[in-house]
C-alpha cells in the first residue's frame, strides 16, 4: 500500500510538472489544422490583399485584408488557438455579408507568420493589426469593431483595454486561462502552476466600449458559464447572444439568429 501511495504521488508531481513546464504547447495550437494556407478568400468569391504587418518585437505576421465596397464599419479579427487564418472563411463570409470590411491576421507562430507564440507576443500582434488599420487603411478608430474568439477574445479583450474601438465583440471566449484550466485539471493545483493568463474578465473591467457576449449553452470546451461572467464584468451597454451548437460550429448551426444578432448590435452601437 505503501508503494502504491508513493506512486500516486510520483505519478501526480510528475502530471504537475508536466503541466508547468508544457503549458504554453497546451495553449497555443497552431499545429491543429496544420500551419499551411488551405484556401483564400478569393475562394468564397472576395477580393482581398495580402499583407505582412511588422510588430513592435520586429516579427513579421502574415494577413488578409478583405475590403467591403461599402462598410458599416471595419472588422479587426483575433482567431482561435488552433489553425490560422485560412480556416476562418465561414466566418469572413458571414462578416462580408453584414457589410464589413475585415483584417485577418496570424499571431505569431501561427500560419505564414514569423516567430513562437507568447501571451504578450500575441498583445503586440493585435496592436500591430490595429495600427496598421489607422495608419495603413485610414480608418478612424471609431469605425473600427473588435471581435475575438475563444483564446482571440483575450486578445480582443486585452486590445479593448488598451484602446478606443467603437465596440467588442467576444465569442466563445474564457474568463481566463487559470479558470478555464481549473475547470478542466480541477485535481491539479492549476492556479499555482499557471505561466499564462490572458484574463479577459480583467480586462473587460479595464474598457469602455459596446459589449457584445456571444457563446452557447452546448459549448463542451468553454462553459456557458464563463460566457455569462464575462458579460458581468463587460462595461455597459452590454448584450448576450446565445448559440446553440458546439464550441467550434454553434456560430455556423446558429447562423440566421448570429447573423441577426449581429447585425443588430452592429446597428444600435455603430
Amino acid at each position: 500500500m505503501l508503494r502504491f501511495l508513493l506512486l500516486l504521488i510520483l505519478v501526480y508531481v510528475g502530471l504537475t510538472a508536466v503541466l508547468f513546464v508544457f503549458q504554453p504547447r497546451l495553449v497555443f495550437l497552431p499545429h491543429i489544422g496544420g500551419r499551411e494556407l488551405v484556401a483564400s478568400p478569393a475562394d468564397i468569391g472576395l477580393a482581398y490583399h495580402e499583407l505582412w504587418l511588422d510588430t513592435e518585437d520586429g516579427e513579421r505576421l502574415h494577413a488578409w485584408w478583405v475590403p467591403h465596397p461599402e462598410p458599416v464599419a471595419v472588422l479587426h479579427f483575433s482567431h482561435g488557438n488552433a489553425g490560422n487564418i485560412s480556416h476562418r472563411l465561414d466566418s469572413l463570409r458571414i462578416f462580408n455579408a453584414l457589410g464589413l470590411s475585415v483584417l485577418m491576421y496570424d499571431y505569431r507562430g501561427y500560419g505564414r507568420s514569423s516567430g513562437s507564440s507568447t501571451e504578450a507576443g500575441l498583445y503586440l500582434d493585435a496592436e500591430a493589426a490595429w495600427h496598421w488599420l489607422l495608419d495603413e487603411a485610414g480608418v478612424a478608430p471609431d469605425q473600427i469593431v473588435l471581435f475575438g474568439r475563444s483564446l482571440g477574445g483575450a486578445v480582443a479583450a486585452e486590445l479593448a483595454a488598451r484602446k478606443t474601438p467603437a465596440a467588442l465583440i467576444l465569442e466563445s471566449t474564457f474568463t481566463s486561462v487559470p479558470d478555464i484550466a481549473a475547470d478542466i485539471y480541477w485535481w491539479l493545483p492549476v492556479r499555482l502552476l499557471a505561466r499564462l493568463e490572458f484574463d479577459a474578465r480583467s480586462a473587460l473591467k479595464r474598457s469602455d466600449q459596446p459589449t457584445l457576449i456571444i457563446h452557447s449553452p452546448d459549448d463542451e470546451i468553454v462553459p456557458f458559464s464563463h460566457g455569462q461572467a464575462l458579460l458581468e464584468a463587460a462595461p455597459r451597454p452590454r448584450g448576450l447572444l446565445e448559440l446553440r451548437g458546439s464550441h467550434n460550429t454553434g456560430f455556423l448551426l446558429s447562423e440566421q439568429s448570429y447573423r441577426e444578432g449581429l447585425a443588430s448590435f452592429l446597428a444600435e452601437h455603430l
